[in-house]
């Protein structure tokens, strides 16, 4: 290992070296190290150094600041020991870490042994409990409810040809991108395809301005949204802008993306919530989005064009509006959690 060059700290071999490095019960922002260690003057060990560094990115700017090293002084207590929140630990971020034991001295210097050898882990996405939160902060924004009546898709011209002619009419499920938050469950990992739900307040129907595309599928929310399937919410965030987006989740009953979210995403009950609604009035299907969010509609499984209406907007593609791969605002005070961003 590299010897430590720190001002006021002595190098002494007696001291044992960490090594058999185990990194446990890893969470978005905390996680668990043991060490194996020789018992030769164990007993004069009275602290831990550890040095924990994000990965280098290999595709940054060379020129750019690497990240400054952030050692952790901790009092040698039993092992394993919890690191939790010292460095505001990023979700789903990898990071290396090392080890060293050592002795304080009556001047207040350190006796340290060698570093041991680098570890690298990765931390883990939200948990439900994270995303109960960001719930939480979402419905506060969410604003009174308005009526739907249709789910939609914008899309460039060539994206439905091809649907047609490679994919038998049913549009297929891929992989969510990387918007919104950062420990995000769903991003990377969660198939499925992209509605939108909002409509114009004085019009009651969608916007004719798009950032996707100047063709829209329109299907009826019936036939996407109703008693026989489950909602999610998925994430909160914004782009440095005034308005919030939702990630809400739409999923068949029993269907993979179902079993998917119901490990890693807080269900909402599909008649009150503050995002969107669907309940029977008089025999008949009524839906309701909240006003004063922008939602995004992730459907599970595959859809036919054949159940609704492809046509041409009339209005703009406002490129600005689009959310692929966007990152979120990590200063936002509206839709961030205490936990690492």
């Amino acid at each position: 290992g590299n010897k430590s060059q720190d001002s006021g700290i002595a190098e002494m071999e007696e001291l044992p070296v960490p090594h058999n490095i185990k990194i446990s019960n890893i969470t978005c922002d905390s996680f668990k190290i043991s060490w194996d260690m020789d018992s030769k003057s164990k007993d004069r060990i009275t602290h831990y150094f550890i040095d924990l560094n994000k990965k280098e990115n290999k595709n940054s700017n060379k020129f750019k600041h690497k990240d400054v090293p952030t050692k952790l002084v901790a009092k040698a207590v039993p092992l394993p020991m919890t690191v939790r929140g010292h460095w505001f630990l990023s979700p789903r971020t990898e990071y290396t870490v090392a080890v060293q034991t050592a002795s304080k001295q009556v001047d207040g210097d350190y006796i340290v042994s060698e570093w041991s050898e680098i570890i690298e882990f990765c931390t883990a996405d939200y948990s439900k409990v994270h995303l109960t939160q960001l719930l939480e902060k979402a419905e506060v924004i969410a604003g009174r409810m308005l009526k739907l009546s249709v789910f939609y898709r914008n899309q460039h011209k060539e994206y439905f040809d091809y649907i047609r002619e490679h994919h038998g009419n049913a549009m297929q499920p891929s992989v969510k991108d990387n918007s919104g938050s950062h420990g995000s469950p769903i991003s990377g990992k969660l198939e499925g395809i992209f509605f939108s739900c909002n409509t114009e307040f004085n019009t009651g129907k969608p916007p004719q301005d798009s950032p996707y595309g100047r063709y829209r599928y329109e299907i009826a929310a019936e036939k996407l949204f109703n008693p026989n399937t489950n909602l999610y919410f998925g994430d909160f965030y914004c782009m440095y802008t005034a308005y919030h987006y939702v990630i809400l989740v739409i999923a068949p009953v029993g269907s993979p993306g179902d079993e998917f979210c119901k490990q890693r995403l807080p269900q909402l009950n599909i008649k009150d919530n503050k995002f969107l609604t669907c309940d029977e009035e008089d025999g008949v299907m009524v839906y309701h989005h909240a006003q004063d969010v922008i939602l995004e509609v992730i459907y599970t499984d595959p859809v036919d064009l054949s159940l609704g209406t492809v046509a041409e907007i009339t209005g703009h593609q406002l490129m600005s509006l689009s959310t692929a791969n966007a990152k979120k605002d990590p200063s936002c005070k509206t839709c961030n959690i205490s936990v690492g961003r």
